[in-house]
This record gives structure tokens, C-alpha cells and sequence, in this order.
């Protein structure tokens, strides 16, 4: 079952103190989790540590395995337009056209000429 996923603050938690896990026991503290899928222990009412549902977890991980597929995606596409970019100097005539362009006068008329619109 796929519970989608919800990053909420810390502060607006459920919230449960650590003696309640000695006072509950580890099955009690789990009931607060399974009805609403995280819990915040606290120890002298400072956040000590969150406990996730092991679908919270796997939620939390699907959705950081989309991010790191659509950085990875994103940079493949930067890879591939570098080195389309970069294709231009293994031309037969990149020397000649390099030699040709540091030779040239540069006329900026005021105007800053770089990137991909020079």
C-alpha cells in the first residue's frame, strides 16, 4: 500500500515523551505511530528523535530516489550539451578557426559579447 508522502514541521508532530516508551512499552509508542505514521520523542520536552511507519520510510525514499533520478536526468542533458559544445574543437579546422578569431580586433561597441548569443 503506497502512502503518499507528507514532510510535515517538526513542531506540528505528534509528540511523545521517552518515559512513555518505558511506561507504554514499545507497542503502545507504536500504536501512536500507526495511527498517523510518525511520531516525535521527546526528552524534557526537546525533540529527541522521530519515529516513521515503515511506509513513512518508504515513501520518504521513493521520493528521494525521484529527486536523485530527475538531478541525474538533468545532468545527463548538461553532460550531452557540453559536449555537443565541445564537438567543435575535434573539427578539423578548429585550429585554424581559433588562430582566426584571436588574430580578430574586438569590437564590443559597449557591449558585452559572451556565451552562446557571441
Amino acid at each position: 500500500m503506497a502512502v503518499p508522502l507528507r514532510i510535515d514541521a517538526l513542531e506540528v508532530l505528534p509528540r511523545t515523551p521517552a518515559s512513555d516508551v518505558k511506561r507504554l512499552g514499545w507497542r503502545g509508542v507504536m500504536k501512536a505511530v500507526a495511527s498517523v505514521g510518525k511520531v516525535v520523542v521527546t526528552h524534557h520536552n526537546e525533540p529527541e528523535a522521530v519515529i516513521l511507519s515503515t511506509a513513512e520510510y518508504a515513501a520518504i525514499a521513493r521520493a528521494l530516489e525521484a529527486v536523485a533520478a530527475q538531478n541525474e536526468s538533468a545532468l545527463d542533458e548538461l553532460r550531452r550539451r557540453f559536449d555537443e559544445r565541445l564537438a567543435v574543437l575535434a573539427e578539423a579546422d578548429a585550429s585554424d578557426r581559433l588562430r582566426g578569431v584571436m588574430a580578430a580586433t574586438a569590437t564590443l561597441g559597449g557591449a558585452v559579447k559572451a556565451g552562446a548569443s557571441y
